[in-house]
């Protein structure tokens, strides 16, 4: 299976990809128009409205540095830290199926743990600095 490990590069891309392609899409109306409902529906939930603001930011500034490849560890773990608030905040009484369950955070959320661990691969902007791209070398 030496062939697939050589593949390990395109595979963590893939996934970043995924991951901030999601988050972008997710967030862009939050950005564009809708950040102070936003932050005021953060703060209906206990926590202070300004940390929407933080939120709607790392998710759709940290989506396109995950498309980019690049300081993908720390981002992995502010996007990580996002998804569990929001389970916790919002999702876990619902469930894990189902409307407003926490499935699709909890897979978002787990993307970005292995990421921290896995890095950006060899196919980054990362790699491409030595910022810690991960992968094989």
């Amino acid at each position: 299976m030496r062939y697939l490990d050589r593949m390990q590069p395109l595979g963590l891309m893939v996934l970043r990809g995924t991951l901030g392609a999601i988050l972008v899409a997710h967030a862009s109306h939050k950005v564009w128009g809708h950040m102070h409902e936003y932050a005021n529906y953060i703060s209906s939930l206990g926590i202070p409205g300004w940390l929407g603001h933080v939120s709607a930011l790392t998710e759709f500034l940290g989506g396109v540095l995950l498309i980019l490849g690049l300081f993908v560890r720390f981002v992995a773990f502010a996007i990580l830290i996002n998804m569990t608030v929001a389970i916790a905040k919002v999702h876990w009484k619902h469930g894990l199926l189902g409307v407003g369950g926490f499935e699709f955070p909890l897979s978002l959320a787990a993307i970005a743990f292995a990421l921290i661990f896995l890095g950006a691969g060899a196919i980054s902007i990362d790699a491409i600095r030595g910022g810690g791209g991960g992968g094989q070398k």
